[in-house]
């Protein structure tokens, strides 16, 4: 049986290893795979297009970007059915389905790169924005790089890639709006609705191609970077990396994912943390993949003439890098959730998001979510701010009160603020979100008050009323407990909370963008 899985193992480095430019052999070959990829017309399943709209397709955009004209034949309807618009976001799935997307796609440009008389060993390189000095999109992925050999244009460069300035030059990862956060989540799922989402996202067992709520890790980094690379420019067109529809079209995106992928494996290890490993659930519906007609399939080369084969995986095939053969070159450099002080009423204990047992499987014992409060009704985002209040329950806030108090040994609450059903067609758009921002204060003077940055990574197709979804949008979690507590410190929880929601940079004209609602719900005993 064909698989992707390398016929002898491969280390997969960071893109920056030799300064991220094509004097780095493996990102010279990397170029060389994506140009005969690029080459293949899209009724070849190893071709670029066809492999990016395994990811996500939309004729419109596609077509708008000239990457589809309406006289060029499309794939065959089986190939479509089989393979087309299979990502999986906002579910439990979305780990694993990257990772055998991204082993299959590894494969495909090896081959490539093997055919023009490249080596075997070769193996995608990752993307670590989290290093110092690396957050700047790769040399090597501009327009004109000075040791792009030829001949033709760069392959690893593409025009729709605006970055957080809107204009296309100096597109970088904001340091400000990534965290690793999701690292210190001791728990793969979530507790449920409101409270923590889990590492690796909820446990929805359907074939999910966009669900509403995002996993930790999903949400931050992964949304973020997707966002901060895609962009908007000022006339509101967006860029491809900014859309689960196009993103694949941007060779970025690959090694993106391959540093997702690398910190779900420095978390299974545990390398920064010094406590008991984590686990993937053991679920059975977990392991065996989505309910449903579809099934995790990927093309593959097949004979010399240039057909191609099916391969089929599971969650289950996809947790062992020694099986995959595949390993990577630094697992702790820019994993690790970063040292910050901890909060005055915690200080003698540590703020923990979830029990882990004596084997070190991931538990929620006794865990209880309640909602402590929300706001009056949906919130409408102006071009440059919203503001919206959220009353707290009595008992609900004497019950967190309690719990943050100083008390040697005792685990407190977690306090989540939830932004729900997020609609609108602002994708490469980023929501900065404060909590208790003094009134007329500038928000860059109060970093201890931003509860999280949130990219809009698909939010105009989770809007779309016909859509899969129904437009339920997106809905974003973030925790707020140092911040609560922080309060709590002066006096009781307070009555109220003020939510301030500012876009990164101010949305163009006719953008519209509406949150459902505001909430926050304590997780605890």
């Amino acid at each position: 049986m064909i698989t992707p899985v390398p016929a002898q193992a491969v280390v997969r480095r960071d893109v920056y290893a030799n300064g991220g430019t094509f004097a780095d052999p493996n990102l010279l070959w990397y170029a060389r795979g994506v140009a005969a990829m690029q080459e293949r017309p899209l009724q070849n399943p190893t071709s670029w297009r066809f492999y990016a709209a395994i990811h996500g397709f939309d004729q419109s955009l596609w077509k708008a970007a000239k990457f589809w004209s309406a006289t060029e034949p499309p794939p065959d309807p089986t190939d479509r059915a089989t393979f087309w618009e299979q990502c999986q976001h906002g579910t439990w799935y979305f780990l694993p389905w990257h990772r055998g997307y991204l082993l299959a796609f590894e494969a495909v440009v090896r081959d490539a790169i093997v055919s023009v008389g490249g080596p075997a060993s070769w193996a995608l390189p990752y993307w670590n924005y989290f290093a110092t000095g690396h957050n700047a999109l790769p040399p090597a992925f501009t327009e004109h790089p000075a040791d792009w050999p030829g001949p033709g244009p760069n392959p690893l460069f593409i025009r729709r890639r605006f970055g957080p300035n809107g204009n296309g030059v100096g597109v970088s990862v904001r340091a400000f709006d990534i965290n690793r956060r999701a690292m210190a989540d001791d728990e793969f799922v979530g507790a449920g609705t409101g409270a923590a989402p889990g590492f690796g996202g909820p446990d929805l067992t359907d074939f999910e191609h966009g669900s509403s709520s995002h996993g930790a890790l999903e949400l931050n980094p992964h949304d973020q970077v997707h966002v901060d690379v895609g962009g908007h420019n000022a006339q509101g067109v967006r860029g491809l990396m900014g859309k689960p529809e196009t993103a694949g079209l941007d060779p970025i995106f690959w090694l993106h994912h391959a540093n997702i992928d690398r910190m779900w494996e420095a978390w299974l290890r545990n390398t920064s943390q010094g406590t008991p490993p984590h686990l993937n659930p053991d679920d059975a519906s977990w392991l065996g993949g989505p309910t449903g007609p579809r099934v995790f399939a990927m093309p593959l080369p097949g004979d010399p003439a240039g057909s191609a084969v099916t391969w089929t995986y599971t969650p289950a095939t996809m947790q062992d890098l020694t099986e995959l053969n595949y390993s990577y070159d630094d697992l702790k450099q820019g994993t690790a959730p970063p040292i910050t002080a901890p909060p005055t009423a915690l200080a003698v204990r540590r703020l923990r998001p979830g029990a882990v047992d004596a084997e070190g499987a991931g538990v929620a014992e006794d865990q209880n979510v309640e909602m402590v409060g929300a706001n009056d009704g949906p919130v409408a985002v102006a071009r440059s701010a919203a503001r919206t209040v959220v009353r707290l329950d009595a008992a609900m806030r004497d019950t967190v009160t309690a719990s943050l108090a100083e008390v040697p040994g005792g685990v407190p609450d977690r306090v989540f603020l939830n932004l729900e059903n997020i609609r609108g067609d602002s994708d490469g758009v980023t929501l900065r979100v404060y909590v208790d921002l003094p009134e007329g204060a500038d928000p860059a003077d109060h970093p201890e008050l931003l509860a999280g940055s949130i990219g809009l990574f698909g939010v105009s197709a989770a809007s779309r009323r016909d859509g899969e979804h129904g437009g339920d949008g997106l809905t974003s979690v973030l925790e707020i407990t140092t911040i609560v507590d922080a309060l709590h410190v002066e006096a009781a929880v307070p009555e109220s909370l003020t939510v301030d929601i500012v876009p990164r940079q101010p949305l163009p004209p006719g953008m519209e963008l509406t949150i459902g609602r505001v909430s926050v719900f304590r997780q605890g005993r």
